[in-house]
């Protein structure tokens, strides 16, 4: 190593603390409120390719991927590195509406059963092993239409492998093998606790897989029982408050009909930069600012195959790759999608957080909520569609728009 004179290595020495300052503050940065300032902003490419190791014209192929699928809105917007590096959206998509984001919102409910698991550790001493179906935390059940039940964990309910029948045409999963099933009634939103408990069970609990909503749903309503408290009441307190959210509900307005609990299967609302703050929150490994909000454990648990789900790779409502299923996304990406095109993905290998917007006319329907359409006042970036809706609609399929943001990573 050659001689350095004393200024050089003064020199040498200013730029390696100012080096690990900023990696301090990388590492500790928490965006405020949106009323407050928000996310903090890359712009152009080279910045975008400086800061946050991201080439933005890759960006806008996976946000012409979003463009693509058969829905009239959506949008893609980006955090690395504590950075909004990428934010666009076409139809009625803005950063601060509040869209019916359908199944997404289940994630929503696993992790509120994660902090609940957590804060009242004597209620649920076999954790989630517990066995849910008693009267302690589900009196409204007995007398048991199905002595199975019994047998049913909550986490179980948050893998979908309480047994419960899938909705719609889902099929089961055992073995490894696809079950066609035939439907049956699911949930009402006139009687949404009735219904949800009255779905049967298509095999004994842990014995298969079918994506089912009634099983979230009684999760949440565990949690109603074991705190007090209703759902999105549970999330404002853990949640939505200590991050700041602006204006969010769930969407409990449905026609003629006012739900009297919210769906823990889904169905949340949230601005489009919360839907990046609460993936921004397990990317932190729950933490936000000084405070642990969600236990690391909890989330760790979301992204890896677990015992009570053999079957399929989804635990706790999320699917995961650890198993290396999409190809080229690392595998400790996770996410939770919904209805219409709606998918908050985390990849902490990669510092990476990413919400991809869609929907119907209908999901923007501001009834749904009872929220007042905001004026989009925070310089969200809209654009008019750049590509004809051409029928190539697996371009937008969730793990499609994964690889393409993850393939824009340049570090």
């Amino acid at each position: 190593m050659k001689n350095l004179s004393l200024p050089s290595l003064l020199s040498l020495a200013i730029t390696l603390s100012l080096s690990l300052v900023t990696a301090s503050t990388a590492a500790d940065y928490f965006p405020p409120p949106d009323t407050q300032g928000g996310w903090r902003t890359l712009n152009d490419a080279k910045s975008i390719r400086e800061i946050a190791g991201m080439d933005l014209a890759r960006l806008d192929q996976a946000y012409q991927a979003v463009e693509r699928s058969p829905v009239p809105n959506g949008g893609l917007l980006v955090v690395r590195h504590g950075y909004l590096v990428y934010e666009k959206y076409f139809g009625k998509a803005r950063r601060n509406v509040n869209p019916d984001m359908a199944s997404t919102g289940k994630a929503y409910t696993s992790i509120a059963c994660g902090i609940m698991l957590n804060e009242l550790k004597e209620q649920f001493p076999e954790g989630l092993n517990q066995r849910v179906y008693t009267e302690k935390y589900l009196p409204e059940a007995f007398p048991l239409d199905d002595p199975r039940k019994a047998d049913i964990t909550l986490g179980q309910l948050l893998c979908m492998t309480s047994g419960h029948h899938g909705e719609g045409s889902a099929p089961g999963i055992k073995d490894g093998a696809i079950v066609p099933l035939t439907p049956v009634p699911g949930q009402d939103v006139r009687h949404i606790d009735a219904s949800s408990l009255k779905v049967p069970l298509w095999i004994e609990p842990g014995a298969g897989y079918s994506y089912s909503s009634p099983a979230p749903h009684i999760a949440s309503m565990v949690l109603r029982r074991a705190t007090g408290m209703e759902l999105p009441d549970y999330i404002e307190k853990h949640l939505a408050k200590p991050m700041g959210w602006g204006p969010w509900a769930f969407c409990l307005h449905r026609g003629d009909v006012l739900m009297e609990h919210a769906n823990g299967a889904g169905s949340i609302a949230v601005h489009a930069t919360d839907a990046l703050r609460f993936g921004y929150c397990l990317l932190k490994n729950g933490r936000w600012n000084d405070k642990q909000l969600v236990p690391a454990d909890y989330i760790a648990l979301c992204r890896q195959a677990l015992p009570m789900n053999p079957h399929t790779p989804y635990s706790l409502m999320f699917e995961h790759n650890a198993d290396g299923h999409i190809l080229a996304a690392p595998k400790d990406a996770f996410f939770k999608n919904g209805s219409g095109g709606f998918c908050v993905f985390i990849v902490p290998s990669l510092d990476l957080v990413i919400y991809k917007m869609g929907g119907t006319d209908g999901q923007y329907n501001p009834e749904l909520t009872g929220l007042p359409q905001e004026p989009d006042t925070f310089g969200a970036r809209t654009t008019q569609p750049l590509l004809p809706k051409t029928g190539f609609f697996e371009g937008a399929s969730d793990r499609r728009v994964l690889e393409y943001v993850c393939a824009a990573v340049r570090d």
